[in-house]
């Protein structure tokens, strides 16, 4: 792709700025992204908590672009705007607002009722995307209209798009152009058919892209990968559908997500792992793709309930920068290496794709070699991997292949090639080293630059016992150079008088080869490589801190993380971050001028080791944070379901009064149930019935949706019912509960009180209106009864989509006591209330308790503290449900729901029986590191002996002396007193 008169290609990652709440930390994470060689970031923007009160879209506070743009532009990283409208990313309703469930015309068509409903929300976001595109002076440089528009009932694939199709996607994209976007607009066909290409008719876009999953997504067998989604002959798809294109594959599997009752996303890291990195990508490569998308790299979290129904708190993803903003991940150090080799290899960018084959190129057919050629220039590039790609074995070859230096079989001082496990390797041949020909390499290459001397320094790698050899011509060095070596175990060998060629095994131990002033080599094992760290100059505007070919670099070894280096006459300045003390070493600056570093602005002492390169040590001291003990501290509680109480008035509660529905579930009932038929979309829902007994009532058939892994409670009148706990994971559940215990009076009032569960509506393929599904109470049966007799209530956040807490998003609340009266927010008017501890005491039987408490921290500045929440868990497997309203312990600490507010932000949901999720990671600016927090619980124990928490942690993880930039902390309202709140 070429931007601003330059080729290049572009390496990009995703990140949904709306997953960090907390606009502070945006450039951290951009920073961390460019530190990996990345030029680019992908991102969706979430329609759903931008208009959540339909014609009010509120693109403001953490929610707004500006900060987001502005913090890309200072990192230097470019972005493609992805404003969907429809998002999918795991989100509740795909990314809609909760209010296009009443729609009756099928979303994602071009029924005029539902395309109306996307103007104002495409306007708005168009308009602001339009004035961060690059030809504003803004990072903005693709956009993506729709997302995975591939398929539509009813139509087989071969006939899809229909003209319905045709009409939606060119309005979607004309939306965005009226709003002022000129850049390209992009398309990401999963299902690889040539859908919306260039060419293609009404509705294609400026640029064809892909994408594809192919490691799936089962991460409780990360060692398994399955062979059905392996891609291959991709380049011959591209010629087919888009030739005069790049190819783009816009989202490429950089992790896998979690649920409740699951594993963790550690777990989707060990599948999505740095094997898989080098495996799959480099197989991408053989395609000679050009703009690449990894998604995610950081994921973050689904806090206040915007996500999917299959989904938990975390979408961690098992990204290559954890959600806790850490990148100690191997993933991400090995993504560092493969994209920093594209930045300096600017034959690639014209290459063309050969044929993969097995034993071609190679002396064993256990071995799939794939050939991309350049165009212009003589180089090629041979990746190698196993032919079968799953295969963990260790395989021995030879390269053969056509150099300048005639056909060769590589090694030529003897030996083998080796791949151990699932590996996989570029080999290059005649690839220029600003004006040295490398005849070939069997190592890969990390780097290479050239100073203003004219001196080339230059970065192998391999794994640990490889052994490698490379080629140089020396006729293209400008003098006759000695050849010295730091290591007696470095073979060199010169053949047919002008060919070095240098052998060596790849140890722990660095080794380097310098020819003269011309040439400096680097042989480094790849481990070791991982510690090192190419970082752009800045230049000037309106290049800047963005990725150019023509930039200078620095290469600096040590620290876990540089973020910025700046050249003032002498001296390097530094800002990164580390979490030990450090050696850090000057491999590399462009005009040999340096004598002194900085880091953070602090001076270090340097000198010049053996090697010749500028050393100094920087000392890390742990900081001192004193924590609070949750377990000791003083906590006030109410108790958070009084709707059982006989005095409970829900006079001001909605009543399901509406006879018929818009959504494409038919109604089971005489009225609508559907909680979104009512404005209530997310957290929990209330339902009350009332009626009055005849005497029969022996049973009450309950048909209840609520997401996966919901659970819900049910009282009669004050009595506890029953619970379901979630065990099995559906997210419809059926049960037909006794009433033989509850003694019924003919002619006295009643009512059901039931508590149910939202874990968040699901995705849907288009025209499917999957995200339609109504939530709550579908159905029910009272034996003895007609539906009629029973009148429903309904509550779920206080005024629905007309919300309240407009900081926080239409999502952050459900229908618990607390939330509806705001509670969870800092200074509540806790005055009068309990005092008592949700870890020493609990809630004494099946119910609703709220806590609230608030501590204070003090993090020394400098200091980049990542901190979670952490619940101990002793509940092995779920106990059976109590039906029982005694204080009992047999069932403690089983059966029960926590939902973890930090200065009014929701950001956990800990379900105690399904787990795994038990850490919940809170970023600095949600958390206030350096003042009060107030920090609230609903505790909801689904078993008539109450609930207790096992223990509540706050653990700081990972402290880094960090060169971040200090964020400044999100919107938070406290409380006050709520119109209308009941």
């Amino acid at each position: 792709m070429v931007i601003r008169g330059e080729r290049m290609f572009v390496f990009s990652g995703e990140f949904h700025p709306w997953r960090l709440p907390s606009p502070g930390l945006w450039l951290d994470i951009f920073q961390k992204i460019k530190a990996l060689g990345f030029t680019a970031v992908s991102f969706y923007t979430y329609w759903g908590l931008v208009e959540g009160t339909q014609g009010k879209v509120r693109f403001d506070g953490v929610f707004a672009l500006d900060e987001f743009f502005k913090a890309a532009a200072e990192a230097g990283i470019y972005l493609i705007a992805r404003p969907g409208p429809y998002i999918n990313a795991e989100t509740a309703l795909g990314g809609y607002p909760g209010w296009t469930a009443r729609i009756k015309a099928t979303l994602r068509g071009d029924d005029p009722e539902f395309v109306n409903t996307t103007e104002l929300y495409a306007a708005t976001v168009g308009k602001l995307i339009a004035d961060a595109q690059i030809t504003n002076g803004g990072p903005v440089i693709m956009l993506q209209p729709e997302n995975e528009y591939d398929t539509w009932p009813g139509v087989s694939n071969a006939d899809f798009p229909t003209q319905l199709n045709r009409n939606y996607m060119e309005h979607v994209k004309q939306q965005f152009k009226k709003a002022g976007n000129v850049v390209p607009q992009m398309v990401n066909d999963h299902l690889y058919q040539g859908n919306w290409a260039p060419g293609s008719g009404l509705g294609e876009t400026e640029l064809y892209g892909i994408d594809a999953y192919p490691l799936r997504y089962d991460c409780a067998h990360p060692d398994v990968w399955p062979k059905i989604r392996w891609p291959e002959n991709w380049q011959l798809m591209h010629q087919k559908y888009s030739p005069n294109t790049p190819f783009f594959v816009a989202e490429f599997q950089g992790g896998s997500g979690t649920g409740f009752g699951s594993v963790n996303a550690d777990a989707c890291n060990a599948l999505v792992n740095q094997e898989s990195v080098r495996v799959l990508w480099k197989n991408n490569y053989s395609f000679a793709i050009k703009i690449f998308n990894i998604y995610m790299t950081y994921g973050g979290t689904n806090w206040g309930n915007l996500g999917y129904r299959g989904g938990d708190s975390s979408y961690d993803y098992g990204a290559a920068i954890k959600e806790n903003r850490h990148i100690w991940r191997e993933k991400y150090s090995e993504e560092k290496l493969e994209a920093n080799f594209f930045k300096v290899s600017p034959a690639y960018l014209t290459a063309a794709a050969g044929n993969a084959s097995n034993g071609s190129y190679v002396s064993t057919d256990k071995i799939a070699t794939t050939p991309v050629f350049a165009t212009g220039y003589r180089t090629a590039f041979y990746i190698v991997r196993h032919a079968d790609w799953t295969s963990i074995d260790t395989t021995t070859y030879k390269l053969i292949v056509l150099t300048s230096a005639g056909n060769l079989t590589i090694p030529q001082l003897g030996g083998e090639l080796v791949l151990t496990r699932r590996d996989s390797k570029i080999h290059v041949v005649d690839y220029d080293v600003a004006g040295i020909n490398l005849v070939y390499c069997t190592a890969e290459i990390f780097t290479w630059v050239k100073d203003t001397l004219g001196k080339r320094t230059l970065i192998l790698y391999g794994g640990a016992g490889e052994l490698h050899e490379f080629a140089i011509d020396l006729t293209t060095l400008t003098t006759s150079a000695q050849i010295i070596s730091n290591s007696t175990t470095v073979k060199t060998q010169v053949m047919d008088s002008n060919i070095l060629v240098v052998q060596w095994e790849v140890s722990p131990e660095r080794k380097i080869l310098r020819l003269g002033l011309e040439l400096e080599v680097l042989l480094l094992w790849r481990n070791d490589a991982y510690s090192y760290w190419v970082t752009e100059l800045p230049a000037d505007a309106p290049i800047a801190n963005y990725s150019s070919p023509s930039k200078s670099t620095v290469i600096v070894k040590g620290p876990y993380l540089v973020r910025t280096a700046a050249l003032d006459g002498e001296r390097l300045h530094l800002t990164g971050d580390i979490n030990s003390t450090t050696d850090i070493e000057l491999i590399y600056e462009p005009t040999g001028k340096v004598k002194a570093m900085s880091f953070n602005n602090k001076p270090l002492y340097g000198r010049l080791n053996g090697d010749g390169k500028l050393m100094a040590r920087l000392d890390f001291r742990a900081p001192g944070i004193t924590l609070p003990d949750f377990a000791s501290v003083q906590w006030k509680y109410i108790d958070s379901l009084p709707e059982v109480q006989s005095t409970y008035n829900d006079s001001k509660w909605v009543i399901c009064a509406n006879p018929l529905t818009n959504n494409p579930q038919s109604l089971f009932t005489p009225t609508s149930l559907y909680a979104s038929d009512y404005g209530f979309h997310s957290g929990s829902l209330l339902y009350r019935g009332h009626f009055s007994a005849n005497g029969n009532e022996s049973s009450l058939f309950l048909n209840l949706t609520g997401g996966n892994d919901f659970g819900y409670s049910l009282w009669l009148d004050d009595s506890f019912v029953t619970s379901w706990d979630g065990t099995g994971g559906e997210p419809t559940h059926n049960d037909t509960i006794s009433l033989a215990s509850h003694s019924l009076e003919s002619g006295k009032s009643y009512v059901f009180t039931l508590l149910i569960d939202h874990m968040g509506q699901d995705e849907e393929a288009p025209g499917t209106d999957v995200i339609k599904l109504p939530m709550g109470l579908i159905n029910f049966d009272l034996t003895g009864h007609a539906q009629s007799d029973v009148t429903w209530k309904l509550t779920g956040n206080l005024g629905g989509e007309l919300y309240h807490d407009l900081a926080r998003g239409p999502r952050n609340e459900g229908a618990m006591f607390a939330e509806r009266m705001g509670y969870h927010q800092p200074s509540p008017p806790s005055q009068g209330w309990e005092i008592s501890n949700p870890i020493t005491t609990g809630v004494k039987s099946a119910g609703v308790g709220f806590f609230t408490t608030t501590f204070e921290l003090d993090v020394p500045l400098g200091y980049d503290v990542p901190m979670s929440f952490v619940f101990a868990n002793l509940t092995s497997s779920a106990a059976p449900v109590s039906t029982s309203t005694s204080n009992s312990t047999s069932s403690m600490v089983k059966n029960y729901r926590v939902q973890l507010y930090v200065n009014g932000w929701q950001f956990g949901k800990f379900i105690a029986n399904l787990g795994p999720q038990t850490s919940f990671p809170v970023p600095e600016g949600i958390l206030n590191h350096n003042g009060m927090n107030t920090v609230a619980l609903t505790l909801w124990s689904l078993d008539g002996g109450g609930a207790k928490l096992d223990g509540l942690s706050l653990q700081p993880e990972m402290p880094l002396w960090s060169g971040y930039r200090k964020p400044w902390l999100a919107p938070q309202p406290a409380w006050r007193e709520r119109e209308g709140a009941y």
